[in-house]
C-alpha cells in the first residue's frame, strides 16, 4: 500500500475517500517537516515521520482509579476529555524537553521515557495525576465530573508544574538539563473571557531565571496561550493562522474543544487535514 495512504488510515480512519491520500504533499509534526509528495522519494522520511508520530504519548479515559478526592468517580470517561489531553501537552513538552522533539522510541532512553509516563499514573502520588489537575484546578472552577475548558487546564498545568517541577521528577541523561518552567498567558485577569495575549518578556526572563538548574542560566519554558476563537465553534477566519502554528519550530500544538468533547493537535498537513490525539476511548487506569 502506498505509505502516505496507509499513514491516511491510520491518522483519519477509514472514512476518507481513496482520492484524498493524494492530497497529502507535506506534513509538518511538532514543528517539523516531513516531504511526502513522492512515495518512492520520500520512503525514508515517512519512516522516519511515522516512528516520531508513534512515539507521541497518548493519554486516554480511565476507570477503576482509585477514587478523586471528596468524590465517588472512579472514572473520568464524559467529562476528562480536556484534562487527558492537557495531559499529552505536557508530556509530550517533557519528552521534547528531556529526549529531543524528533525522538523515537529505543531502549537506550527507555528509562527516561518511563520516568516521564509515570508522572501521569492515575493515583494522587503521581504529580500530574487526574487527581492533582483537579485538586490545583479548583481555584479556576475545575468540578470532577464537569467538564472544563482550555483556560482551566492551563492554570491548573502551570500550578502543578510549578510544585512538581523543581524537584527534577525526571532525570535525564544529560545532567546539565534544567528543569522546565511554565507561564501562562491570557488577555486578561480572567482570561477565560478572551482578549488578545500580551507576553511580558521580563516577565518571562525572571520566571525561566528562578527555574534555571545552573546558577545563573535560565531554563526550557513552556508557554501556554489560551484563546476564545469563537462562541460555538471556531471562526473560520482563524484556521490559517491556526494552521501555520504548527510550522513553528518551538510548538507543541493546540488544545481545543467544547463541552464533552476535546482535541490536542499535533500537527497539520495540506487541505487542513489535522493529526490529533483523542481520548475519546477508555481504559484501565495506569
Amino acid at each position: 500500500m502506498d505509505p502516505v495512504r496507509r499513514l491516511q488510515e491510520q491518522v483519519f480512519g477509514c472514512r476518507w475517500a481513496p482520492s484524498t491520500s493524494s492530497s497529502i504533499h507535506s506534513i509538518w509534526l511538532l514543528g517539523v517537516y516531513y516531504p511526502l509528495s513522492n512515495a518512492e522519494e520520500h520512503a525514508e522520511i515517512y519512516k522516519q515521520f511515522e516512528a516520531v508520530y508513534h512515539s507521541c504519548i497518548w493519554i486516554s479515559y480511565r476507570k477503576g482509579f482509585q477514587a478523586i478526592m471528596g468524590t465517588k468517580l472512579t472514572t473520568d470517561v464524559g467529562w476528562g476529555c480536556m484534562i487527558r489531553s492537557g495531559q499529552m501537552l505536557l508530556a509530550q513538552a517533557l519528552i521534547c524537553h528531556y529526549l529531543g522533539r524528533t525522538w523515537q522510541r529505543s531502549d537506550s532512553t527507555l528509562r527516561v521515557y518511563l520516568e516521564i509516563l509515570q508522572c501521569f499514573g492515575d493515583i494522587p502520588s503521581c504529580p500530574y495525576s487526574i487527581h492533582n489537575i483537579v485538586r490545583n484546578g479548583a481555584p479556576y472552577g475545575l468540578v470532577a465530573g464537569s467538564w472544563l475548558g482550555p483556560y482551566a487546564m492551563c492554570r491548573s498545568l502551570e500550578v502543578l508544574v510549578g510544585w512538581a517541577g523543581k524537584y527534577r521528577l525526571v532525570r535525564s541523561n544529560d545532567k546539565t538539563t534544567s528543569p522546565m518552567a511554565i507561564h501562562v498567558v491570557s488577555g486578561n485577569v480572567e482570561g477565560e473571557r478572551g482578549g488578545a495575549p500580551c507576553i511580558c518578556i521580563d516577565v518571562v526572563s525572571e520566571i525561566c531565571s528562578g527555574w534555571g538548574g545552573v546558577a545563573g542560566e535560565a531554563c526550557a519554558l513552556l508557554l501556554l496561550i489560551p484563546l476564545v476563537l469563537g462562541l460555538n465553534k471556531v471562526n473560520p477566519r482563524y484556521f490559517p493562522l491556526l494552521s501555520e502554528t504548527f510550522t513553528f519550530p518551538q510548538t507543541l500544538g493546540i488544545l481545543g474543544g467544547k463541552p464533552g468533547a476535546s482535541t490536542y493537535l499535533i500537527g497539520g498537513a495540506r487541505r487542513s487535514s489535522h493529526l490529533f490525539g483523542s481520548s475519546s476511548s477508555t481504559t484501565g487506569y495506569i
